[in-house]
């Protein structure tokens, strides 16, 4: 077989105009220069912590976050031949209202404009495969925060109108309510109308005392939040769609979930468990109307994930969930970077390459669907 195609799904950049606008802030998120060093993004409103001098707060984010040909340099050294980038997190969630719209728009339009320029520039007419090139797509971002959802509805189709967005990402939060939200029904429809995949991502991740308070979670880092937040994050998020019926609503929703659903692929047995036994349900002689469908229906039929997840282990959970057919090829570039600025390549990276050669040994044309086949299928990047 030829070299497979490789495409990364999960791949972060904060555009120029994200990173001015962050500058210009003075509040929680903001990106704070120092005198010397990257510049520094608070994100948290436990990162703003007065105790902590201000050149020590948040996190670095340098050039790899913002600057889209260290992006491309990244792509050539793992073998990613296309990439399809989208905002992290805090995306636009945090706006005043009367901003979101003109936000999202500006944003959305450099990301159309960087994908735009430099797929040009790799080849004429797009006349070489997806192989020769280093090509970019998108998945957009919402203004959440705009006062009415007519505002968000029109947002998506207009990116319906842009060459190289291929979805959009959302945090777990939704409106504010999270995304059980009954306000969030237009936008269902029109994510479900347009056929645009929704990359979910976490964000907020558990409160503290989930961990034991802010003194255990400070002790230990970005461990706990990251590896446990971040996973069960999403695992409520969509725990709580399947039981406010969006899946039944809306069964030709799509969406891609960072980090191969967190949790959910293990726990979807006892979630499915547990909702067939509750009493509250109509079914079960109670008042709520509970789920229609199974969580393994909507697995298979409205979820995609990432195999960001490090490990075989995880791998064969999502696999046994989703299937082959469902699983994509990611990095979450430019999160955990080599702790030695020398090294070339990025064990973050080689993990999920390594995982994925592990788990299907031997089925070549599985591995190559995983490592790509399967995203350019979805997305119609060819």
């Amino acid at each position: 077989m030829p070299r497979p195609l490789v495409v990364d799904v999960h791949t972060h950049v904060y555009p120029p105009s994200y990173m001015a606008m962050l500058r210009a802030r003075k509040t929680v998120p903001y990106i704070h220069d120092p005198v010397s060093g990257d510049p520094r993004l608070i994100i948290l409103s436990s990162d703003d912590d007065p105790s902590i001098p201000i050149d020590e707060r948040g996190r670095p984010v340098d050039t790899s976050y913002s600057d889209i040909n260290v992006k491309l340099t990244f792509m050539q050294q793992h073998g990613i031949d296309s990439s399809v980038i989208s905002l992290a997190n805090p995306w636009l969630d945090f706006l005043d209202p009367s901003e979101a719209q003109q936000w999202a728009e500006r944003i959305n339009n450099d990301l159309e404009e960087t994908c735009a320029q430099n797929n040009k520039s790799t080849g004429p007419d797009n006349a070489l495969p997806l192989q020769e090139r280093s090509t970019l797509f998108a998945f957009a971002t919402l203004p959440l925060s705009a006062p009415s959802a007519d505002i968000i509805v029109n947002e998506i189709k207009r990116l319906k109108t842009l060459p190289h967005i291929r979805g959009v990402i959302m945090g777990t939060s939704g409106l504010g309510n999270g995304l059980d939200d009954e306000k969030l029904g237009p936008v269902w429809a029109a994510l479900e109308e347009t056929q645009f995949l929704l990359f979910l991502h976490p964000h907020y991740g558990l409160p503290d005392e989930a961990f034991g308070g802010a003194e255990v979670t400070k002790r230990y880092g970005h461990v706990l939040p990251l590896a446990l937040g971040f996973p069960l994050e999403t695992t409520i998020a969509v725990t709580r769609m399947l039981l406010s019926r969006v899946f039944d609503s809306f069964p030709r929703l799509q969406i891609l979930l960072a980090h191969s659903g967190g949790t959910l692929p293990f726990l979807a047995g006892r979630i499915e468990s547990c909702i067939v036994h509750e009493r509250k349900f109509v079914q079960n002689g109670g008042d709520v109307p509970g789920p229609q469908r199974s969580i393994w229906d909507v697995l298979k039929t409205n979820i995609f994930l990432d195999a960001v997840v490090y490990g075989t282990p995880g791998l064969k959970a999502a696999v046994a969930a989703g299937g082959t057919d469902r699983l994509m090829f990611g990095t979450d570039h430019p999160f955990f970077p080599p702790l030695d600025e020398s090294e070339k390549e990025w064990i973050s990276v080689t993990t999920n390459y390594k995982a994925i050669d592990a788990n299907f040994e031997g089925e070549k044309e599985t591995v190559a669907a995983v490592l790509g086949g399967n995203a350019a299928r979805i997305l119609k990047l060819e």
